[in-house]
């Protein structure tokens, strides 16, 4: 059962001028967590609307879209096999068995091959077989994360801000911001250059002013954690009892803090930051590295 989503006050991000609130997507589910139901879930009526067997998706050794994509699958009554970026190795990752435990049927391709997601599909199309672009990205991936916003006074906030990786999430909420309304993207990714337009396919001209992407503060690239990193991971579960995953959500809490000192906001501004889950990316650590 999925649960709905609370909203938590970051103290340690709010003073006199600025309010800090955070969306506790991870707390939805432990495995089909964060933004990933949203983003799948059209995707999985459609298939079964075509009359799909399959599904089929694409990522790398710690993608959580796939982990999501393997049970939120076998709920559906439906096979899945992901595309996997990169040759084997002789341990899979801890994402990848999960993966397989949940019936998910492994293709590993090269980097090379990898990059061709058009000729992937045409090589391995089969009968019943349903594709889905990497994270989800597509219309129904961004019509899906667009209903994170149902149900709650989004409306009250003057910002919202999100980690960025296939662009999705962040086109989906640019597709419903009120004109007052300002949309910070955080970059998990380092000098990808066709990210911000990612975003911005989705939504009419007149919203792309109200999009900024802020591509400073990935700790180096993608999925890259250094000590500094794990270091404010373990002071802000002491603060605020917030548990963060290395890919997306402890550099988008970091880069918020960052901002708010750098007076980036106006007084009385209010901010809502999306915890988009991930957590599972953790588990590539020792075990002893985090406290959470």
């Amino acid at each position: 059962m999925l649960q709905k989503p609370r909203i938590q006050l970051l103290k340690s991000f709010t003073n006199n001028h600025i309010c800090t609130e955070i969306l506790r997507l991870d707390e939805m589910h432990p495995v089909i967590s964060g933004n990933k139901w949203y983003k799948l879930k059209y995707y999985l009526e459609d298939a079964i609307q075509q009359g799909a067997t399959e599904i089929a998706s694409f990522g790398g050794a710690y993608s959580n879209h796939l982990v999501a994509l393997a049970l939120a699958s076998k709920h559906a009554g439906l096979g899945v096999t992901g595309f996997i970026r990169g040759e084997a190795g002789p341990i899979a990752s801890p994402t990848l068995v999960a993966a397989m435990d949940y019936g998910m049927k492994l293709v590993y391709l090269t980097r090379e091959q990898y990059q061709n997601k058009e000729a992937i599909e045409i090589q391995y199309q089969a009968t019943g077989r349903y594709f889905v672009a990497e994270g989800g990205y597509g219309a129904l991936g961004v019509q899906g994360a667009a209903s994170i916003l149902d149900g709650f006074n989004w409306e009250s906030y003057t910002h919202m801000v999100c980690s960025v990786g296939s662009g999705t999430m962040a086109a989906g909420f640019l597709s419903r911001l009120a004109p007052h309304q300002q949309l910070i993207g955080i970059s998990s990714q380092k000098n990808n250059a066709s990210l911000k337009n990612a975003v911005l396919h989705f939504s009419p001209s007149e919203k792309h002013p109200q999009f900024e992407l802020v591509e400073d503060f990935h700790f180096g690239g993608f999925a890259k954690h250094p000590p500094e990193l794990l270091a404010y991971m373990r002071a802000l579960w002491e603060r605020e009892s917030l548990p963060t995953d290395i890919v997306y959500t402890s550099k988008l809490c970091f880069a918020v803090e960052q901002l708010i000192a750098a007076n980036r906001f106006v007084t009385g501004s209010k901010l809502l930051v999306i915890h988009s889950g991930g957590l599972q990316g953790n588990h590539s650590l020792n075990k002893d590295m985090l406290p959470f």
